[in-house]
């Protein structure tokens, strides 16, 4: 191996307790010139000049990357953050000089599609509404089809809107079940889509003709309330909307409208607010299932993150190809 690269770990001290484990501490020593034992909040906090760090590894708490601050790390070569989104946290500085950055969006997209399908297919069964009347009336009212219907995941179809990383992932597995998929992604061709599994619409298409309706876009400016109550009132009569990416996609009185009248169910991992006040009806809508913004990484799933993000570093200092490297061209259609 050649001389280990200089790498200096900025984050707030919570992350290295949390996610970083002593066997990812002892890996990237072996590969790297590690720049202090524990990780710094902050960059006045570096024992180590900031003029001999090559690889820097960020998480939650670290300043931003400006170009002041990146013109006095003239060695850096690597940027790789613990963590998700790095729009608005590196400044220009760093593309101009080709500087190599990595994230954990990949890595954090895994549980968020493993809670997505988990929703579609207890969602598809009608398992929240036939749990609600077990409850209710306490004995076995077999056949339940006669209370539900079009209960059942045969031949369902399913809306994916946005083919980000966690719109790939649920899209992948999805594919070994009887669903019919349709996406809506304006930067996806038709044959892009098809390599998907799914066949590319419109989004007025997608609403109208799906069973359930999964978002899963960035939340722009241009995304931005992007279901509104036109667009709610395209949706089918019992179709289902799971949101688990931001609540600001969806607007939120033209929601607790449809939700209300019954016509809609949901699943609600993320809502606009963040937190509904505590006498939203959301908390009590007998077809509203409501999470505390549960479906990304959390407990040993943040391994999985930790993992990417260390084996990042040593391909780096090995000279091996980096994965999950994130494009300049990309940053205005991320989050």
């Amino acid at each position: 191996m050649s001389k280990k690269p200089v790498t200096a770990l900025v984050m707030h001290p919570v992350v290295r307790d949390e996610m970083l484990l002593d066997s990812h501490m002892s890996t990237l020593a072996s590969y790297c010139d590690l720049a202090q034992p524990t990780p710094a909040p902050d960059f006045a906090s570096l024992t180590t000049p900031l003029d001999r760090i090559e690889v820097l590894l960020t998480s939650w708490g670290c300043p931003a990357l400006t170009n002041e601050l990146l013109k006095e790390l003239p060695r850096l070569k690597l940027i790789a953050h613990l963590g998700g989104s790095v729009k608005g946290f590196i400044e220009d500085e760093a593309w101009r000089r080709k500087i190599h950055v990595v994230n954990c969006v990949a890595a954090n997209a895994v549980p968020v599609a493993e809670y997505t399908l988990a929703a579609i297919l207890f969602s598809g069964k009608r398992v929240f509404a036939l749990n609600r009347s077990y409850l209710s009336e306490r004995k076995n009212q077999a056949p339940w089809t006669r209370e539900a219907p079009n209960a059942g995941n045969y031949g369902k179809t399913i809306g994916i809107v946005g083919a980000s990383h966690v719109g790939r992932a649920v899209m992948e597995l999805l594919k070994p079940h009887d669903f019919k998929v349709l996406l809506y992604d304006p930067y996806v061709s038709p044959l892009q889509s098809r390599h998907l599994g799914a066949s590319k619409v419109g989004l007025t298409e997608l609403l109208s003709g799906s069973d359930i309706v999964s978002l899963h876009p960035p939340l722009l400016p241009e995304t931005h309330h992007m279901l509104g109550a036109r667009e709610l009132m395209l949706m089918r009569d019992g179709a289902t909307l799971i949101n688990t990416a931001r609540g600001g996609l969806v607007e939120p009185n033209a929601l607790l409208a449809e939700l209300r009248s019954g016509r809609l169910d949901a699943i609600l991992d993320t809502t606009e607010p963040d937190v509904p006040e505590p006498d939203s009806p959301l908390f009590t809508l007998p077809n509203v299932f409501l999470t505390p913004h549960i479906a990304g990484s959390m407990g040993n799933e943040t391994k999985r993150m930790a993992d990417q993000i260390v084996t990042a570093v040593t391909n780096y200092a090995d000279g091996r190809v980096l994965k999950n490297l994130v494009k300049k061209e990309d940053l205005p259609r991320l989050a």
